[in-house]
């Protein structure tokens, strides 16, 4: 199979399984459609990314949730719609404007009112949790620099609890992490073997198909 035939065939596929399971929803075609005309840029999780994340808060039974990374609002929607009705998220965004149109989008949504969006570095923002002694986060969503992916991993750690579920998007970055020599990759390599090692984690890498492979890091705390 050639490269062409091997690219129709991922698109197809991904099509078929997005077709199953995670059919058109208005409100989150308007949210893309919202952070489209607004200029954002197009990296959102796909539909049928996204409908794993909700799957998976859903099984987890979270109800605290931290996003790192909010840019529209596409994957917090999904998120927020997991959360049962005492439950909570707060979304970090570096960018303002990011951030308006996030709020707008998940107003859109019904989810305002659990759903927090937080301006600035998450660096900062995550820190000041730290200090501020954060009650622990039962999921967190790294989607954000991937510079920042081994920096926010141990912030995370400090801001979970034994059971809490940490996910990573782009950890396999279309192949890009199996090669050493390429420096785009590197805090993401750097990322994956830091769950791999990490004896208070359980986890993996779960290869997902998009217009090329990439991953979702998936990790629960141990201990």
């Amino acid at each position: 199979m050639n490269g062409d035939d091997l690219g129709k065939l991922l698109h197809d596929v991904d099509d078929y399984v997005e077709g199953l399971f995670a059919p058109r929803d208005p409100v989150l075609e308007a949210a893309l459609e919202n952070s489209r005309n607004a200029g954002l840029p197009e990296i959102n999780v796909s539909p049928a990314q996204g409908k794993l994340l909700q799957l998976l808060t859903e099984i987890s039974g979270a109800r605290r949730i931290l996003e790192i990374g909010t840019l529209g609002g596409y994957s917090t929607i999904h998120f927020g719609r997991a959360l049962p009705d005492d439950g909570e998220m707060i979304s970090l965004e570096l960018e303002e404007r990011h951030a308006e149109v996030a709020r707008d989008n998940i107003e859109r949504a019904g989810l305002s009112g659990q759903i927090e969006v937080r301006v600035g570095d998450a660096r900062k923002l995550l820190s000041a949790m730290v200090e501020e002694d954060f009650e622990p986060f039962d999921l967190i969503f790294i989607d954000a620099d991937k510079e920042g992916y081994p920096e926010y991993l141990d912030w995370s750690m400090k801001l979970s609890r034994p059971g809490t579920l940490i996910l990573g998007d782009n950890t396999i970055r279309g192949g890009e992490v199996l090669d050493p020599h390429e420096s785009r990759a590197r805090s993401t390599r750097q990322f994956n073997q830091m769950l791999a090692d990490d004896e208070r984690l359980s986890a993996i890498v779960l290869p997902l198909i998009r217009e090329r492979i990439d991953g979702l890091a998936i990790a629960r705390v141990d201990g």
